[in-house]
């Protein structure tokens, strides 16, 4: 006679009356007993050969706010193509996207669908004319089932629409779950069981002052526990993995020895660009390229004037560094615009003017940047960087390039690294980082090299000075497999929980 607890009785009956067959989600259902409690008694019963857990992994489906967005006015190609029909069949690009109201950052993406889907031909006049059918897609077909059905699972659809699928995850329109579906099933010793008639022991799950006073707790029979057995998920709290991460750089650098350097979001464009030899009339200093700071315009530039002068000089003839400079008059009222620092090579420089600087010393520092990009896989308006600058007598590229090797293959876990010639303004020679990963990729990290004496010189610095900017945000994006620089910043409650811990 096989002994069966309350909850083992009542899972296993309430199998029976489903057909011997059935998912543990429909046996919680039908048993009103607690997810926890039915799958204990499934594995107990499993262990007891009465039943059979059979595991199936299913991906579940759902549109998230910009797929629910398009399932309402239509993907963006397709409003293009709506448009477009409303002014004849053939009309100019811009004529066609202001019809269409569509912001700026989707109009690549309509023109490339619409080609892509052979809606309509572009010519070299930037004119698009209607060819063909422009009948609705396998993917505008599942936006709409998604919509009506509010999720759906993959595996149970057509194969038109598991591609379709595939291509509106591409293009970040979904919500993807990945989920294990358990199947539980009555072995014939089961079946024959519940023919037999089955009755629970009575059993005591807890054991009390009571029981032990009166020694009643000889006579009874205690609950055994199966330990193996599931138990309901918990999201217990947690950093962000994202800023475990930079305190784990951060960690490693103070380690290696260096200092972390620290300034304010709002920076002057002396120290942004004059003090690093960039010239006022250098396309990075558009506001294209740059946040303006509107009120106030101007503030204290913040640097001794003998040091101010020596910028000057250095930007219209060179000064004492051997350099001929930028050859033109040097605005004083420019250096003072105030702006969002566009990287974080100005705390380099505010070191290299401080007193508190040591030589030989390593400094870092971790900034928040600003740029008006345009947003896409790789690039944000504000993103990160890990900035540094090692200050020594002998130092020389060979020092540089084992530091970016560090940081590439310790940090952001690259199996392959390159390092090739590059330009910047303030350093020379100056060379780009970019590693490979198995399975993700090439992705660049950013610039380096060695600081120019027209940096230097004018701050009071006749050593040499190696500098490195990262962006820390793709350092992070390599090491977790991320392949867009969006994802760092979600609201994704899922990839938040699941994220394992640094």
């Amino acid at each position: 006679m096989v002994d069966l607890r309350e909850h083992e009785q009542k899972t296993l009956s309430t199998l029976a009356k489903l057909g011997g067959k059935t998912s543990a989600e429909q046996l919680i259902s039908q048993s009103g007993l607690s997810d926890a409690a039915v799958m204990r008694a499934a594995l107990t019963l499993q262990d007891k050969k009465l039943v059979q857990i059979n595991e199936e992994e299913e991906t579940i489906a759902r549109l998230n706010s910009e797929g629910k967005m398009y399932a309402t006015n239509g993907l963006p190609e397709r409003q293009a193509i709506r448009a477009l029909s409303r002014l004849g069949g053939k009309a100019p690009l811009g004529g066609i996207f202001e019809k269409a109201e569509l912001g700026k950052e989707l109009i690549p993406i309509a023109l490339g669908w619409i080609q892509r889907k052979k809606w309509a031909t572009l010519d070299s006049k930037s004119t698009l004319q209607l060819q063909g059918k422009q009948e609705e897609e396998n993917d505008e077909r599942l936006v709409k089932l998604l919509a009506e059905r509010k999720e759906a699972r993959v595996e149970d659809l057509s194969p038109d629409l598991q591609e379709a699928f595939r291509l509106l995850k591409r293009r970040k329109l979904l919500d993807v779950e990945e989920k294990t579906k358990r199947i539980i099933e009555m072995t014939e010793a089961g079946n024959a069981l519940v023919r037999r008639g089955m009755k629970a022991a009575a059993e005591v799950t807890q054991l009390t002052p009571q029981l032990i006073i009166t020694g009643k707790w000889r006579k009874v029979s205690l609950q055994k526990y199966n330990i193996r057995a599931p138990v309901a998920k918990t999201w217990p709290g947690k950093k962000h993995p994202y800023l475990q991460f930079i305190d784990r750089v951060r960690e490693k650098l103070i380690n290696l020895g260096f200092d972390e350097m620290t300034g304010t979001n709002v920076e002057t464009s002396f120290f942004n660009f004059d003090a690093l030899y960039m010239p006022q009339d250098h396309p990075a200093r558009e506001i294209m390229d740059i946040y303006l700071v509107k009120s106030p315009k101007y503030g204290s530039i913040g640097a001794p004037k003998h040091v101010l002068q020596n910028v000057k000089q250095t930007h219209e003839n060179g000064w004492k560094t051997g350099s001929t400079g930028w050859r033109y008059r040097y605005s004083i009222k420019d250096a003072k615009r105030l702006i969002l620092r566009g990287h974080g090579t100005c705390l380099s420089a505010r070191t290299l003017l401080s007193k508190e600087l040591h030589i030989p010393g390593r400094y870092f520092s971790i900034a928040r940047c600003y740029r008006p990009d345009v947003l896409d896989q790789t690039h944000l308006t504000e993103f990160n960087q890990v900035e540094g600058i090692v200050v020594d007598e002998n130092l020389n590229l060979r020092d540089l390039l084992g530091i970016l090797l560090t940081f590439a293959t310790e940090i952001a876990e690259a199996d392959k690294v390159r390092l090739k010639p590059d330009y910047y303004p303030f350093t020379e020679p100056s060379v780009e980082l970019s590693a490979y990963k198995k399975g993700y990729g090439w992705i660049e990290f950013g610039g380096s090299g060695i600081f120019r004496p027209e940096v230097t010189l004018p701050l009071g610095i006749k050593v040499p000075v190696i500098a490195w900017g990262l962006g820390i945000d793709r350092l992070f994006m390599m090491k977790a497999r991320i392949d867009d620089i969006r994802s760092i910043f979600s609201n994704d409650l899922l990839w938040l929980r699941t994220k394992e811990v640094a």
